[in-house]
């Protein structure tokens, strides 16, 4: 009886021993760590070598154009609001608007009839605070003005002087600010300090990508070579910020980087082969023409690894932590029932992960895909036309590296659990605590021994 309690005091102490510092998993041995360590030390050196040659001086400057987002605005408040007859208006040879964009209600002809109203608007920034200017709005506009509202107006200098502002859009800042308060409040409720971690990693993941992917872009780089190098950083960052400098996140670290490095390549041939350019758009085509050296096929593999790093983490450290605490439970699996006991937590994974990401991008696109049904086009017409394809191309290569880091992930880390059961047993003595080790049955003189 003795002789067979004995072997199972290690396993069930265990857990207790490594509590505070590994959380379940059990400690990994020194061969593992040296290991794991060969491979991410030399990539996280890359890395940072990679964010010292391609750091940008910050964005080139470059001269508005006056068009969509590249425009001078300021803040501004509706002072007054007065009901008018559009008839009057017109008139006497008032615009609606200084800004074409602003009345997306019209068609480019005014309504001459019915009741218009006209709003008037004080600068509250910039050289011109204070002045005011009058804004028409149309009875079908889209966006109605009231008494105090904060709004944007935009800046045409060109333009004569009545017509050098305009209300272009609603300041938002203060319930998006709330509702980003509410969203911190709930991740640091529910996650506590994790929650803390995840927060300050999010804020680094933004900083990454404000003062170095986008810079280095606009400045000239290879899109391709930023995204990888920014993605890379934002990986290491907030993997081992939220989830601690461990063999386990190195694992699923290690799992991200293969399905990243998968992604890289699908992307690239396929957006090759599709002769995608990555110009769609008034917003890429602006970009384009300010900055037309950008390689803006590049920009938009860009956009599928830095879109695909998100979910990716969340797979590979599920799929991680999934193995890792399958093996807690039961320390006898082998490397090849590990990889089957946590492949179909990680098929059911894929379903909804697959799923989300295809229903993401289709609500992005809704409006798009609302054209294509009203011109009745075919489901063919419309997957081939680029705009489209370019979504498909966007989703499928992702969804492609997104299945492919569970099998990925979940494989390397069975086999670094399971590699790493008899060392880590044969090291029990040594890692568990003197008040665990004391009370095994029949090695009372040797716990006593250890502790002196």
């Amino acid at each position: 009886m003795t002789t067979r309690q004995q072997p199972s005091a290690p396993p069930s102490h265990a857990p207790h021993g490594h509590s505070h510092s590994h959380g379940p998993a059990a400690p990994v041995s020194r061969h593992l760590r040296k290991v794991i360590a060969a491979v991410l030390i030399p990539f996280s050196v890359a890395v940072v070598v990679g964010l010292a040659v391609l750091w940008p001086g910050g964005a080139p400057p470059h001269e508005r154009s006056g068009v969509g987002f590249d425009r001078q605005t300021q803040q501004a408040t509706v002072t007054r609001v007065e009901k008018v007859d559009c008839s009057s208006v017109h008139a006497q040879g008032q615009s609606s608007t200084g800004d074409p964009t602003a009345q997306q209600g019209t068609t480019g002809e005014q309504k001459t009839s019915g009741t218009c109203e006209n709003a008037t608007i004080r600068i509250d920034s910039g050289k011109d605070k204070g002045r005011t200017f009058t804004e028409v709005v149309q009875p079908d506009s889209p966006r109605q003005l009231h008494e105090g509202q904060k709004v944007i107006a935009a800046y045409a200098p060109d333009a004569p002087k009545d017509l050098q502002y305009s209300v272009t859009d609603v300041n938002r800042k203060v319930p998006m600010v709330l509702l980003a308060g509410i969203f911190a409040l709930a991740v640091v409720v529910v996650g506590r300090m994790r929650g803390v971690m995840a927060l300050v990693a999010l804020a680094v993941s933004f900083m990454v990508l404000t003062f170095f992917i986008l810079p280095a872009i606009l400045q000239g780089s290879n899109p391709l070579v930023v995204a990888v190098v920014g993605a890379s950083a934002i990986m290491l960052i907030a993997l081992y910020m939220c989830h601690g400098l461990t063999a386990r996140t190195s694992v699923a670290v290690l799992g991200t980087l293969v399905s990243l490095l998968l992604i890289g390549l699908l992307g690239s041939l396929f957006i090759g082969w599709a002769a995608l350019t990555g110009n769609t758009d008034d917003n890429t085509g602006l970009i384009h023409g300010l900055y037309p050296d950008i390689d803006m096929s590049g920009l938009l593999l860009a956009g599928v690894i830095i879109g695909s790093l998100g979910v990716l983490d969340d797979v590979t450290v599920t799929q991680t932590s999934a193995v890792w605490e399958l093996h807690e439970a039961n320390p006898t699996l082998g490397r090849r029932a590990l990889y089957r006991a946590a492949i179909r937590i990680g098929r059911d994974h894929i379903a909804s992960v697959v799923n989300t990401l295809v229903l993401a991008y289709a609500g992005a696109a809704l409006p798009l895909l609302l054209l294509f049904s009203i011109a009745q086009s075919s489901v063919t017409d419309v997957a081939n036309s680029e705009l489209v394809a370019e979504e498909i191309v966007r989703t499928l290569v992702g969804s492609i590296g997104l299945v492919a880091s569970v099998p990925v992930t979940t494989a390397l880390a069975a086999l670094v659990v399971s590699a790493d059961r008899p060392e880590t047993h044969g090291d029990h003595p040594e890692t568990l605590e003197p008040a665990t080790a004391a009370p095994a049955p029949g090695r009372g003189g040797g716990g006593r021994r250890r502790k002196r």
